[in-house]
């Protein structure tokens, strides 16, 4: 593992680091923020999954979650959104390939050999962050943006016992229902729409749940809201009555300045579910 960059941060450490992914075949980038009590021992880890065209830097430096994170005492995890490098697959579109990974494992050419940012966020990244940082890996939430709303939503309602809680900016809630979903999966996964269900947050939210606290803001002025599809997970949730705060924020749009407005309240929601 190489570091790229570490500057001190509201008392503790926001780093960059580099290593060979033998998950995606490929040199990763993530970033890592550790607050002034790891220094003493493992903290509790929040990871925060960024949206399209992104790289681990959007939400590390436009965000502002790290003087929250730093007030409860919690390290921030800032994955890449896909793999990268020349010998990657990419897509002319904005919206596939690089920037694009959808937090699944693909299966179809030419993605397959690259494109398993499940399996590396699930469990390539944490064993590394395990190895080599003082993080508590038995107190780990997760949060995301659009795309990585998706994927937080997702991961927390297949892997239960892994997240204390969840919260979503914006997520992509109904893949498989909208134009941010089935041309991706399309792509990734083949045609057979069985298989995509994994990776639809209504679909889960219908089928099992989530077995923790879970918050969800979105804008009513978000441009994409078509695409975003909140009220099928809304229905969903509501049919199930699964506990959830789930905000329509008004004239809030998509943006980061959305997501710093609302930060401090998310990290806070995951502060009371990683020390109970």
């Amino acid at each position: 593992m190489k570091t790229l960059s570490e500057n001190r941060c509201f008392g503790g450490v926001q780093g960059v680091y580099q290593h060979a992914s033998d998950t995606t075949n490929c040199d990763m980038t993530f970033g890592l923020f550790l607050p002034e009590e790891a220094q003493d021992g493992p903290v509790p880890v929040l990871w925060y999954l960024s949206g399209l065209t992104c790289t681990h830097e959007n939400a590390m430096t436009k965000a502002g979650a790290q003087q929250w994170a730093a007030e409860q005492g919690i390290a921030l995890v800032f994955p890449d959104t896909s793999p990268r490098g020349d010998d990657v697959a990419d897509d002319e579109a904005y919206d596939l390939g690089k920037g694009a990974g959808f937090y699944l494992n693909a299966t179809q050419d030419p993605w397959a050999k690259h494109y398993r940012m499940w399996d590396y966020v699930a469990d390539e990244l944490p064993a590394l962050l395990g190895d080599n940082f003082a993080v508590d890996l038995d107190r780990q939430s997760i949060t995301g943006h659009s795309m990585g709303g998706h994927g937080a939503l997702t991961m927390a309602m297949s892997l239960p016992g892994r997240y204390r809680s969840v919260s979503a900016f914006s997520p992509i809630c109904n893949p498989t229902g909208g134009d941010w979903g089935r041309k991706q999966f399309t792509a990734y996964l083949g045609p057979d729409e069985a298989s995509w269900a994994a990776h639809d947050a209504t679909r889960l939210m219908t089928e099992k749940g989530f077995d923790g606290p879970m918050l969800i803001d979105t804008g009513t002025a978000d441009n994409f809201l078509d695409n975003l599809r909140p009220e099928a997970l809304g229905e969903a949730a509501a049919k199930r009555r699964q506990p959830i705060q789930f905000r329509m924020q008004p004239g809030y749009d998509h943006s980061y300045f959305f997501v710093s407005t609302f930060i401090e309240d998310h990290v806070a929601f995951h502060a009371e579910a990683l020390y109970q």
